[in-house]
């Protein structure tokens, strides 16, 4: 290993503390050339248990456990094999649609207990297989399924007939160790899934962007919140890409790049079940505002979208250059950051030894407000 170089001189605890997590490769995201599929690197359960032991021993707050229905491993059965061999919060990817209520319900409460009290959830608002729902009733049944969810999850009887839940249930058995619901983390930039956000979610999940952009969604979600009486945390969903100097940062970005066939690049692109969402529209309109090295910004470069549905940026620099682009985003007001890289373990270990030591950091605690259906 290589020692790591001081990242500047702001000490942790100079600014607000934020949550910082990692990412858990379960859905067969893990390469050292995008587009080029490596046996070692697909999603297993000692693979990806790698992962999160890796980022449990560096001391990260939190992990992703993505979902998807067709890719990778499944994510609830991981969380709960994994679960007792950490201190890690897991951060649940859970698809609206799955299960009943009730069933997801009681499985998550049965989770954390499994955890301790350490789940996280986050809410994907998606079709289910042979299904092809509107956007908008489609945010409008993930709506439904949080209030539903999160008055289970605080122990409540539900008595609520909706256009997609129709439930009178007593108040479960089985509940979490706090006797509350966990955080829900929630993305989406269309109108309705904003407004779902608005209405039912505890933390707004962005994917990357400039940060003036970063600050217009912030705005806007702010105002949709405060009219149905709720507040909002904001989360940022990206990759990183750390080394000793910016030359090596950007090296190793366009080495990622190298062997990628375009093609691959679309197949894999177009097999995500988000593929045709607003915000991978987002990210493929900001993919073509890049210079022809791949940057929007600086340090913000939208090559991983070239072979990835989804968060498509990484932050790219030397540590005081990725680690002023957190500050910066910090200061714009984002709260939580999922951060990965490729290949997953090796990225954990290079960006908790060259800024995480400089970011203060913790997990992300505050009551959440009710679900307004």
């Amino acid at each position: 290993m290589t020692t790591a170089q001081p990242a500047s001189d702001t000490k942790p605890g100079t600014r607000r503390p934020v949550e910082m997590s990692w990412f858990a490769a379960l859905c067969d995201d893990d390469y050292e050339f995008l587009g080029v599929p490596d046996p070692q690197l697909q999603s297993s359960y000692e693979h990806c248990r790698n992962i999160v032991l890796t980022a449990d021993r560096y001391g990260y707050d939190n992990v992703l456990l993505p979902s998807g229905y067709a890719l990778g491993i499944d994510g609830t059965t991981f969380a709960a094999a994994v679960a007792p061999q950490t201190s890690l919060r897991m951060l649940l990817a859970v698809r609206c649609g799955e299960l009943v209520v009730p069933q997801l319900a009681r499985q998550l409460a049965t989770l954390d207990q499994i955890m301790d009290g350490r789940l996280t959830i986050n809410i994907i608002s998606s079709d289910i297989p042979g299904e092809e729902l509107a956007s908008e009733p489609r945010y409008r049944r993930s709506t439904e399924i949080m209030f539903v969810l999160r008055e289970l999850l605080d122990g409540h009887a539900v008595k609520f007939h909706g256009d997609f839940v129709d439930l009178e249930l007593d108040p479960p058995r089985v509940g979490t160790v706090s006797g509350s619901s966990p955080l829900f983390y929630f993305g989406g930039l269309s109108p309705a899934a904003r407004e779902c956000a608005a209405a039912g979610a505890d933390v707004f999940l962005m994917w990357p962007d400039t940060t003036d952009k970063v600050l217009e969604v912030k705005a806007d979600m702010d105002r949709r919140a405060a009219e149905k009486g709720r507040s909002l945390r904001y989360g940022w969903r990206s990759h990183v890409i750390v080394r000793e100097t910016e030359h090596e940062a950007r090296g190793a970005a366009a080495r990622l790049l190298s062997k990628l066939d375009p093609e691959q690049g679309q197949a894999i692109r177009a097999r995500s079940l988000d593929s045709a969402s607003a915000g991978v529209a987002n990210q493929a309109a900001l993919r073509e505002s890049a210079d022809d090295d791949g940057f929007v910004e600086r340090h913000l470069w939208t090559g991983i979208g070239r072979a990835r549905s989804g968060a498509g940026a990484a932050i790219v620099g030397d540590p005081d250059q990725v680690l002023g682009k957190i500050n910066e985003l910090v200061d714009a007001g984002i709260d939580s950051f999922i951060l990965s890289g490729y290949p997953h373990a090796a990225e954990c270990d290079l960006f908790a030894r060259h800024v995480l030591p400089h970011i203060n950091h913790g997990r992300l605690e505050f009551t959440p407000d009710p679900v307004a259906v």
